[in-house]
């Protein structure tokens, strides 16, 4: 087992490359000043250079070579992360090192332009740099797709979420794409024969809701011996190995999107922190693509936390926390207020309902634009197009639309169907999770996560990456990943004639 135990060490070099680039991203968004960008984009890029470099080494390919003729004496986590080895190397070794580099130097120039696009609400300020991101993106995904037998687009999403393909997931968005119309307009009926949510009166000091923020995620079971929370522009959970950093958003004009951005990102967290030890800097360690990720994420934002039971706990904090008294403050307003279906523009902040709704534009744009169909300048119209088409609003700003999401400037071009993917996943987890653990919901009306918590521990955040996607999903839940259970959940939360969830 030489060749093994030497890929072991390799990968866990490659771990810590890694882990130095992701507080160094964290960095980038949170504190970096701007006119360091140009030099951060030299060190993401020689860090992301420097572990193409050993992943694609001659030395690597021998030792993977050796290491697949030993398998047979190998355990299931060792063959699990050879498995994942070989994947690794098939997409570095796809894609020159001048490619890597380009591609990583770009990405940071366009993000830091996306930036200032953003707060000017100035899409030209973007197009130039979006255009050469999305450029080298379509250059990695032709190579890797060439290595790969995959289309483009294909062999990029294959990087977020192993094993999804575009006609996986095209017949899940089709039956979305014809159900949620209906859907929504008798959740809208609902919504107005009920009495009418009320917002919370008041400023809301952003400490105020920071300290409530830190008291939820102590609840759900974050440590903060090993990780923290900060702000940026756009919530996301990043950093290392055994240093999650979590970042939100305040407004001090409404303390509800905050709490659960808080949240939405501590459930990304829980996974990252639960990842198995024994494993550290091994591939097989690690998550088991976006979809599993954004899961988990949603499972505890949207199954868990939006829950009736779950806002009988948050509803008196909540009141706590800003002083305010009144009728507005009372669980069933809060649970209204967490509950309500409105078609609005910003992605981040869409309820259930309509969220799948900003994920199917961006899916149909972002395979247009990878394949050569939509230009970087057309982008603005399309996006107001479909925004109109899907959501019935007209966007007068691009902040509002095509400016609001750091995901292609930064690159990520395959990212976005897994959003939906894993609401999906996480209503079969959650419900799978209730039947097996009939506690669970009533412990989070105490906010208790711990039943929760140690399901989700055992049954995907310890398993890594030891089994692939629908193995996981039917080891879980009994079933591949597939959209019946998040239907369900939405006619009953949100169209049936007694909300029950």
């Amino acid at each position: 087992m030489q060749a093994y135990r030497s890929l072991a060490t390799t990968f866990s070099r490659l771990g810590a490359i890694e882990d130095a680039s992701g507080i160094l991203g964290w960095d980038m968004q949170t504190l970096m000043p701007d006119g360091a960008s140009d030099m951060r984009g030299e060190q993401l890029a020689t860090l992301n250079v420097l572990a193409h470099e050993i992943l694609t080494s001659p030395q690597t390919a021998e030792a993977l070579a050796e290491a697949e003729e030993e398998v047979a004496g190998l355990g299931e986590w060792e063959r699990a992360n050879l498995r994942e080895m070989r994947r690794a190397y098939i997409h570095a070794s796809a894609v020159p090192a001048d490619l890597v580099e380009a591609s990583s130097k770009a990405s940071t120039r366009s993000e830091m332009a996306w930036r200032e696009a953003r707060r000017q609400g100035n899409f030209a300020m973007l197009a130039p740099h979006l255009a050469e991101t999305l450029r080298l993106q379509r250059r990695i995904g032709e190579v890797k797709g060439a290595v790969l037998g995959l289309s483009p687009y294909d062999a990029l999403l294959d990087g977020y979420d192993p094993g999804m393909r575009q006609a996986r997931i095209d017949p899940l968005f089709a039956l979305l794409r014809a159900t949620l119309p209906d859907l929504l307009g008798r959740a809208q009926a609902r919504q107005a024969a009920q009495p009418k949510a009320v917002p919370l009166p008041g400023r809301f000091p952003v400490e105020n809701q920071k300290d409530l923020g830190l008291t939820l995620m102590r609840a759900a079971g974050f440590d903060f011996d090993r990780g923290r929370l900060d702000v940026s522009l756009h919530p996301f959970c990043g950093g290392a190995t055994d240093d999650v950093r979590i970042t939100t958003r305040y407004d001090e004009a409404d303390a509800t999107r905050a709490l659960m951005g808080v949240m939405h990102e501590t459930g990304h967290a829980l996974y990252e922190q639960g990842r198995p030890a024994a494993w550290r800097h091994q591939p097989v360690s690690q998550a088991r693509g976006m979809s599993l990720h954004e899961s988990q994420s949603l499972l505890i934002e949207m199954q868990a936390c939006r829950s009736r039971e779950f806002v009988a706990f948050l509803a008196p904090r909540l009141r706590e926390a800003f002083g305010g008294e009144g009728p507005a403050w009372e669980a069933d307003n809060v649970y209204r207020l967490y509950t309500r279906v409105e078609p609005g523009f910003i992605r981040v902040d869409a309820d259930e309902v309509t969220y799948p709704a900003h994920i199917l534009l961006r899916y149909e744009l972002e395979t247009a634009m990878i394949a050569g169909d939509l230009a970087v300048a057309d982008l603005p119209g399309a996006f107001n197009d479909g925004v109109r088409r899907l959501l019935g609003l007209t966007v007068t700003d691009d902040r509002d639309g095509c400016l609001q999401d750091i995901h292609w400037p930064g690159g990520s071009f395959g990212y976005f169907p897994t959003y939906t993917l894993g609401a999906m996943g996480a209503a079969q987890l959650f419900a799978a999770a209730c039947e097996a653990l009939p506690g669970i919901r009533p412990a989070l009306a105490q906010g208790d996560f711990s039943a929760l918590r140690g399901w989700l521990r055992d049954n995907i955040h310890a398993k890594g990456s030891v089994l692939q996607t629908d193995e996981l999903f039917v080891a879980a839940t009994g079933k591949p990943l597939g959209a019946e259970d998040f239907l369900a959940h939405l006619e009953r939360r949100y169209a049936a004639d007694a909300a029950v969830s």
